[in-house]
């Protein structure tokens, strides 16, 4: 089964990139830096553009063909390239690892692409205790790098997720539990702004733009490096547990009192649902991770012990971990995603306890079967906890705060939605997950505004993941407040022309 599906999703996938060949056209931008500048520039008929352009986790961002792809090297090149998009009115993108789904927010249809794959500098310095990482990296990159220092940073989950977007977006980690969001472990950024001009933001200077990198997304300019907190580490364990839906009820359950009763900072885990509509065959997948050589007793006691049918988790390296997560990646299927959060229900909700989670999950389940008819579709939710040790964390490794700014009074499970599905199948497939995709996040805002009203789970605050966000979910009206007016007036300070909001493809520019 799973080689007849890789054999279709192939030739649906060549059909589906086929149609966009051609699409490509003239580039003023491509134009004048190929004329003026030595900056590398890939063109459609390029193997490397080829290469470069199907380096995405969603073929139908694959499927946009730029007029050329943009390549600098270093801050100084990345100047150049903004200086030059001043002077015309194309639309342009920049793409870091790929990883983000949404059309339009890493790929582009027409208009040039930077891509950052040259900005891939990794260097730790021991004696300041930091790491310096180049925004074109994916983390296995940088992490086999690391191996064997015994040094490592937070970062992300999967080895081919890119640096430049995930830290962008504030970034949750296997290390969250110790050193709060990736974002927190932001020391320094080098940006260049809308003019073209190259800044270093920290702690010490232009702070208020450092804080806006923490989940501000792309507004205020183009990153091109981060130095981010280095913390010790050895040996690690994880891996993955495998179970059949007839665990579900149980897994929730054990979900829930993880999360609630968070046994140890250094234990982290993903808990996903996924179902493979064309078979209906619903298993859960989990990740699990501790940073040690094996975990303490009783800290995965509860998954554990309801008999996985697989269990791969055992003593490796970060980088070896992260490297094995990458089979979790379905190239050549057109993905999306999308997210919520909820708050969980504590004793004092002891009477409705173990039905909540129950509700989201039916929810999910419910309207993925809806469209069980498209091609090739394979539904997940990741339930991903962020205890309210998390958030603590976060405040007392980042004083200065990320803009997420969660609070600790209470505990959260972060939902990611995914669906894939095969390209070049038809435009109405795209349509029926589209609007599958609102329903269900929609209809998960429901349940758990419902749950709040009716005192069933706590009322706490409850931003959208940015890494996790759908392009139609409005992040910047779920944040708070105050981070969205911070980000207005450094935006309004920094780019008051608006450029990167009216000039980039797509992405989360706040109002």
């Amino acid at each position: 089964m799973a080689s007849f599906r890789s054999f279709a999703v192939l030739c649906a996938t060549v059909s589906y990139l086929a149609s966009g060949v051609g699409a490509a056209v003239t580039s003023a931008t491509c134009q004048t830096l190929e004329a003026t500048t030595d900056i590398s520039i890939d063109h459609p008929i390029d193997i490397a553009y080829t290469q470069e352009n199907s380096e995405y986790w969603s073929a139908g961002c694959t499927a946009l063909k730029p007029a050329c792809i943009i390549k600098p090297t270093t801050a100084q090149e990345m100047s150049a390239v903004v200086k030059v998009l001043l002077q015309n009115n194309e639309t342009f993108s920049v793409k870091s690892g790929g990883h983000n789904p949404n059309q339009n927010f890493a790929s582009i249809d027409g208009g040039p692409l930077i891509s950052t794959a040259n900005l891939n500098e990794v260097i730790y310095d021991a004696e300041a205790g930091t790491v310096r990482v180049g925004t074109g990296n994916r983390w296995e990159d940088v992490h086999k790098v690391l191996d064997g220092l015994n040094v490592t940073i937070v970062g992300g989950r999967i080895g081919n997720v890119g640096v430049g977007g995930y830290i962008l977006g504030g970034g949750l980690s296997f290390l969250s539990g110790e050193h709060g969001w990736a974002a927190n472990n932001l020391l320094e950024a080098d940006i260049v702004l809308a003019n073209g001009t190259i800044v270093t933001a920290s702690n010490t200077q232009n702070s208020d733009l450092l804080k806006v990198l923490k989940a501000g997304g792309p507004n205020v300019g183009i990153v091109t490096a981060y130095t981010l907190k280095a913390h010790p580490v050895g040996q690690v364990w994880g891996g993955n547990l495998v179970f059949g839906s007839e665990k579900t009820a149980d897994l929730l359950k054990a979900l829930r009192n993880f999360t609630l009763n968070y046994p140890d900072e250094k234990a982290g885990i993903i808990l996903t649902s996924e179902i493979t509509l064309s078979t209906l065959v619903n298993i859960w997948i989990m990740f699990l991770f501790y940073d040690g050589p094996t975990p303490p007793a009783g800290v995965f006691d509860m998954f554990t012990s309801l008999q996985p049918g697989v269990n791969s988790a055992k003593t490796r390296s970060y980088y070896d971990l992260l490297s094995f997560n990458d089979w979790a990646i379905v190239k050549g299927s057109v993905y999306t995603i999308a997210t919520e959060t909820t708050t969980l229900p504590t004793a004092e909700f002891a009477d409705v306890a173990d039905t909540h989670l129950t509700n989201c999950f039916n929810h999910w389940k419910n309207v993925s079967n809806s469209i069980a008819e498209v091609p090739g579709l394979i539904a997940s939710v990741a339930f991903q906890p962020y205890p309210a040790q998390f958030a603590r964390k976060a405040k007392a490794v980042d004083p200065s705060g990320d803009l997420l700014a969660l609070d600790d009074s209470a505990d959260r499970i972060i939902f990611e939605f995914d669906y894939s599905y095969l390209p070049g199948l038809g435009a109405q497939n795209d349509v029926k997950v589209d609007d599958a995709t609102v329903r269900l996040y929609s209809g998960m805002k429901d349940i758990v505004d419902t749950a709040v009203a009716d005192r069933r789970i706590p009322d706490a605050y409850r931003p959208l993941f940015m890494n996790d966000g759908y392009f139609r979910q409005d992040y910047w009206g779920r944040i708070a407040p105050e981070s969205r007016e911070l980000v207005q007036r450094v935006s309004a300070a920094v780019d008051p022309n608006q450029f990167f909001k009216t000039r980039t493809a797509g992405g989360f520019f706040v109002n």
